[in-house]
């Protein structure tokens, strides 16, 4: 089987928000672009389709139009190494976009991100359920996790 990769439909922002991601993430590249033809609706060469990643990530892009859009249903989980890395994405995902509950904020183009330190997992994961309780309770307080609050939750409550 070959990989899974996510198909991304906007109205007419592809290249747009995707120039925008590799801005963004690091290890990030532009793969190809396709543009429409002399048959479709659209203006010829329009971009149609773009193929980039984004640290490593296949991804895809697609000009649809205003058919579908996008929803928290599904969205991107983003694991961050340490605070900077949660404060670099919080803020520069979030411009133009709307900030959220527990780490996750939508992007000015419709996408739901979730930018969550790897410790959270570590801290969730612990056998005692009181101090997994106390870091529930500490993130669920929270827009933009923060890693200092989450362990002193965890140590201290």
């Amino acid at each position: 089987m070959k990989k899974i990769v996510p198909f991304l439909w906007y109205d007419n922002q592809a290249e747009e928000a995707v120039k925008f991601y590799i801005s963004v993430f690091k290890n990030s590249k532009i793969q190809n672009i396709s543009y429409t033809g002399d048959d479709s609706s659209v203006p010829k060469k329009s971009v149609m389709m773009v193929t980039f990643q984004l640290n490593g990530q296949d991804f895809m892009a697609l000009n649809g139009g205003p058919v579908f859009k996008f929803s928290p249903a599904i969205s991107l989980f983003v694991d961050c190494e340490n605070q900077n890395e949660v404060d670099f994405l919080w803020e520069n995902l979030s411009d133009g976009g709307e900030k959220g509950q527990c780490g996750w904020l939508t992007d000015k183009y419709g996408i739901s991100w979730q930018i969550v330190p790897t410790i959270l997992a570590i801290l969730m994961a612990d056998k005692d359920q009181v101090r997994v309780a106390r870091v529930m309770h500490a993130m669920l307080q929270m827009g933009k996790l923060e890693i200092a609050k989450l362990k002193m939750a965890y140590e201290n409550g």
